[in-house]
């Protein structure tokens, strides 16, 4: 009977990954292909431990890790190292809801202030009465000072002091929103068993309307964590490092 290895679940959501992505025809910069090369013989020829061993199996998992890792490495720098990649990014990014739009230089910063359509604060009686989905608080934050409701019960959103909210919606609909991106690129993370993206700088934020796909600047926005989970859409902004946000996250339950 055979056994399946913890990589063997990663290998075949990356061969999954392969399906989705458009890697650039034309052959990377020198640099970053030097690069690449480098990473791929580091993975494959790990000098032997001369203090420490370990078990076949153990090594084997070690090695097939590390190759793994070098794979991912390289669709990262082929993608961030082209404009074709680049563009390969917006489509990869287009999940839990939000459309990430990556462009080659930080777009211009939104002035304004505008708040959702409808949004209005509400009670828990009332969050109760709008909204069909069930309604998390990360244990990590505890209860929010304010929380509201907007887009006629398509949003909930929670807000603690410092700046940091949580939007949540249901999966099921289209993009309710859309960030423009530019660098540092997002940085891929992990919510206990969820796939999950980390933006680390402020960008600006906007609503897609459902009735003719109109889109309203909202504001400039800060780190945020974006996640889907449960079928529902998760928006967690204002924390500042990724760890901490992941930990807040995986709070929710």
């Amino acid at each position: 009977m055979n056994s399946r290895e913890p990589s063997d679940d990663l290998e075949a959501e990356l061969l999954a990954l392969g399906d989705l992505l458009d890697v650039p025809s034309g052959p990377p910069p020198s640099d970053v292909a030097a690069a690449v090369r480098a990473r791929l013989e580091d993975a494959h020829g790990e000098a032997p431990d001369p203090v420490r061993s370990h078990p076949p199996a153990r090594r084997r998992r070690r090695a097939r890790w590390k190759v793994v890792t070098a794979v991912v490495l390289v669709v990262i720098a082929i993608t961030a190292a082209t404009p074709q990649g680049r563009a390969a990014v917006v489509r990869i990014l287009r999940f839990a809801g939000i459309e990430l739009r990556v462009g080659d230089t930080r777009p211009m910063p939104v002035i304004s202030v505008t708040p959702l359509p409808y949004e209005h604060t509400v009670d828990q009686d009332g969050l109760k009465a709008e909204v069909k989905f069930p309604v998390r608080t990360p244990k990590a934050l505890g209860e929010p000072g304010r929380t509201t409701v907007s887009d006629r019960g398509r949003v909930v959103s929670m807000f603690w002091p410092g700046g940091v909210r949580l939007d949540q919606f249901d999966g099921g609909l289209d993009p309710v929103l859309f960030k423009k991106l530019g660098p540092p690129w997002p940085d891929y993370a992990k919510v206990g068993p969820y796939q999950a993206w980390w933006i680390p700088g402020a960008h600006p934020l906007g609503y897609l309307s459902r009735q003719d796909g109109t889109e309203i600047p909202l504001r400039q926005a800060g780190p945020t964590l974006i996640w889907q989970q449960d079928a529902l859409n998760y928006r967690l902004e204002g924390v500042k490092t990724k760890e901490e946000a992941v930990r807040v996250a995986a709070s929710l339950g």
